[in-house]
């Protein structure tokens, strides 16, 4: 039997414990099991239990008080995930081997775990030995992508990340219930976006040729393909989240032997160009 996984990720302060916990008290009123894993060594508290903690293994603060390696936080960040990499075997123990399991691993928020190093892919790589079906989701925060600039920032950066793991990705616009009626009414562009009107509404701000030839080749490969798209997540709104976990168990088959049912119409043309762009 097949074992399921999200590998939640984003920068820090996207809302990652806070969408594991939403997840957590969602399955626990659809009577379903959902368990977490810390993988942030660097946390200081989750309102979530957990099933395994990396800080019982390896803390940032204790690598930085460590006068042989003298790290910074992000040095001492990335050498926590890289003990984590060569011990996964304390990983496998805490995890043990119930089949059918379904596990949020609560990630650590630095962009270079995701982009140009390999520890979250050696993970990846591992947790797929186990039998596991990986999903990655991406969070970016919604009050950072209310402009289009910043927008497109988030979506490079949700690139990087399904590029370098090389699985189904699924990202989302988080803390949708802290944006102001007007903002959310704003933001519905950037969830499904036209990117070459949105250059042609800034094309104004753009004032060197050089970045405008970029900004553009940028928006060309967004659009021409549909590499990225984005789906909304509101924690107050119980439809908003059974539709997101929806999409997340569609891209890894959880359930595939239960009555067969498609994410809602519009979310599944966002959903099949996401997974066109994972594919790519």
């Amino acid at each position: 039997m097949p074992r399921y996984a999200q590998l939640v990720m984003g920068p820090a302060g996207s809302g990652k414990s806070t969408y594991c916990a939403t997840l957590v008290q969602h399955a626990e009123a659809i009577n379903r099991s959902v368990q977490v894993v810390n993988l942030d060594p660097a946390a200081e508290h989750f309102s979530y239990p957990v099933m395994a903690d990396i800080r019982e293994l390896i803390q940032v603060a204790d690598v930085m008080e460590d006068e042989s390696l003298r790290f910074g936080p992000n040095g001492g960040l990335v050498f926590c995930m890289e003990y984590l990499a060569n011990n996964l075997d304390w990983l496998e123990e805490n995890l043990g081997h119930v089949e059918d399991d379904y596990i949020l691993f609560d990630c650590p928020g630095q962009i270079e775990l995701y982009t140009h190093l390999p520890v979250m892919k050696q993970l990846v790589e591992q947790l797929q030995q186990w039998e596991f079906r990986v999903c990655g989701v991406f969070l970016v925060d919604s009050q950072f992508m209310v402009e289009t600039f910043k927008f497109i920032s988030g979506v490079m950066a949700a690139l990087s990340a399904m590029v370098s793991l090389e699985i189904p990705q699924v990202n989302i616009m988080t803390k949708m219930d802290l944006l102001s009626p007007k903002a959310k009414k704003e933001i519905e562009k950037y969830l499904d976006p036209d990117m070459y009107s949105m250059m042609e509404d800034n094309s104004a701000t753009i004032r060197s040729k050089k970045f405008n030839k970029l900004t553009k080749a940028i928006c060309d490969l967004i659009d021409d393909y549909s590499m990225v798209r984005f789906l909304p997540f509101d924690r107050t709104d119980e439809e908003g989240v059974n539709i997101v976990l929806q999409h997340i168990d569609f891209s890894i088959q959880y359930g595939e032997d239960l009555e067969f049912k498609e994410p809602k119409v519009w979310y599944s043309v966002i959903w099949r160009d996401v997974l066109v762009g994972a594919c790519l």
